[in-house]
């Protein structure tokens, strides 16, 4: 039970380190020609959020809304390629029932 804890605990802190590593990592995403244009820090967060003035009216409201949610996909394949290869050059997480892979 003991070294169940201790794995529990080591794989906490890897999250953790990885977490902090991840802070300093950002992607920027466009879309709709570049009228929407997403920034998003490693913690997934959205930092930034440009949109064209043109954007703004009334009659582009889907188009904006399309705009938006295609910029954030984006942004988030990015990421993910982005921590998948920084989980990758970092080792990985360790695995709870202790088989090594």
């Amino acid at each position: 039970m003991f070294s169940k804890l201790k794995q529990f605990k080591d794989l906490r802190d890897q999250g953790k380190k990885y977490q902090n590593v991840m802070s300093g990592e950002s992607v920027t995403a466009r879309s709709g020609g570049d009228s929407v244009v997403l920034t998003m820090d490693g913690n997934l967060g959205i930092t930034g959020l440009a949109i064209a003035p043109e954007m703004l009216a009334p009659d582009k409201k889907t188009k904006l809304e399309s705009a938006i949610k295609d910029a954030h996909a984006d942004a988030m394949k990015k990421m993910q390629r982005i921590i998948a290869g920084k989980m990758q050059d970092m080792g990985g997480f360790p695995s709870l029932s202790g088989d090594k892979k």
